[in-house]
């Protein structure tokens, strides 16, 4: 076979992404550090243990069944923090900072969510409407707990996880002795809301009181004075001359009576 000299073929050069791209592509979402996604026994699991996190991540994929955020700094749920995870069943935020709740921090999730684990954070009260809609069993131990009636109001609400109940611990209470002893115990021979119920009432016959006593003091003050200033006058009248003292003296006495 001939060949013509001289004659060469050019072939441009394309670059290797181009040429791979449409068959490699994939749209990437960048995920906070320490964080990936995972499939485990057929659940779509996101997990975030242990990553530094001091706020609910953004951008967790909205087909995930179990999202674990443990392990981290999250010390606040906010309103809507799961709202874009309607399939979501498992929920860890155990061994973080979270010290409030607000009341709407679930919602979205009353259907789906089946387990919630918030143990060993910093919760002190929790408001029972929180929990209101969800029908996910939960793990509230190891919090400093402070044992009154918005926690009797709380646990009376939500199911609590198997063999986790001793460990609702009441770091404070109105009365000492119930400090260092599993609330659930304590909830069997005391009602708490009963004892805020009796707390709250003398407290309003003590304030009632106080003020029924600043207006006898009042009165008295008033009566007390009124008649100083009665006697001091007639003191007055006595020292003028006697003419226009007796005019005088009876306007004044008509006046008092």
């Amino acid at each position: 076979m001939s060949k013509t000299p001289g004659l060469h073929v050019v072939v441009p050069w394309i670059p290797n992404a181009l040429v791979l791209g449409p068959f490699c592509f994939h749209s990437a979402t960048t995920f906070p550090k320490g964080c990936y996604p995972s499939t485990e026994d057929g659940f779509k699991t996101f997990r975030c243990s242990k990553a530094q996190l001091t706020v609910i991540p953004r951008d967790i994929p909205n087909d995930t069944n179990k999202l674990y955020l443990d392990y981290n700094h999250i010390s606040f749920l906010p309103n809507d923090a799961f709202q874009n995870l309607p399939l979501l069943v498992e929920l860890d935020l155990s061994h973080n900072a979270i010290s409030r709740v607000e009341v709407g921090a679930f919602r979205g999730l009353s259907e789906s969510l089946h387990a919630l684990d918030l143990s060993s954070n910093k919760l002190v009260s929790v408001n029972k409407d929180v929990f209101s809609a969800l029908k996910a069993k939960a793990n509230l131990s190891s919090n400093p707990w402070l044992c009154d009636c918005t926690l009797q109001q709380l646990v009376e609400r939500v199911e609590l996880v198997a063999g986790t109940s001793d460990g609702i611990i009441c770091d404070a209470s109105a009365r000492k002795e119930h400090i260092g002893k599993p609330f659930l115990q304590l909830v069997g021979d005391i009602d708490f809301c009963n004892i805020y119920k009796k707390t709250t009432d003398i407290a309003m016959l003590v304030t009632m009181f106080g003020w029924f006593a600043m207006v006898i003091s009042y009165l008295i003050y008033y009566v007390r004075q009124n008649q100083e200033d009665a006697r001091r006058h007639l003191e007055y009248l006595k020292s003028l001359p006697s003419k226009q003292k007796k005019s005088e003296e009876s306007s004044t006495i008509s006046t008092v009576v």
